[in-house]
């Protein structure tokens, strides 16, 4: 059996953006032998659900976070993970600072915008959150399946 290869998505808390994220990826790799999960590079929220207005938004369009539970980023996730995933340039360099020397994985932006937190904001913000990474997910898809780095099961 061919490994996975895997994806980590990270942003700060690891109950709004990521797990969004993490979800919209499962459902568009669902066919592809491929892993995701999702983290936080602090630790505020660990063994929380997702955020209710991140998962309320999500069942709109189709996607299920309410058995996701926030976690932050360990060690060991650099060498496990092949693409670790930042929803902001602020966990971008946290992640970069975390990064240990022996890290295998490949790290970069979800998108080429910030994926802004929509923690302390309205219902739209959760929505762009949404909208922004079902596309950036399809996009990095596309670019996987090119550089034939995921394949179909």
């Amino acid at each position: 059996m061919v490994t996975p290869y895997r994806i980590l998505c990270v942003c700060l808390g690891n109950i709004c953006r990521s797990p969004t994220a993490e979800a919209i990826f499962k459902a568009k790799i669902k066919d592809f032998n491929v892993e995701v999960d999702s983290a936080g590079t602090a630790a505020y929220h660990i063994g929380s659900s997702p955020d209710l207005r991140s998962q309320t938004e999500a069942k709109k369009y189709g996607y299920d976070l309410s058995n996701l539970r926030a976690r932050q980023i360990t060690s060991q996730d650099f060498e496990k993970f092949d693409l670790i995933l930042a929803m902001d340039q602020q966990n971008l360099e946290n992640i970069q600072k975390l990064k240990p020397l022996s890290c295998r994985a490949h790290i970069a932006m979800l998108d080429s915008q910030s994926v802004a937190d929509p923690y302390y904001g309205g219902a739209q913000g959760f929505t762009q959150v949404l909208k922004q990474c079902e596309v950036a997910a399809d996009q990095w898809l596309a670019k996987l399946i090119k550089q034939n780095k995921v394949m179909k099961k």
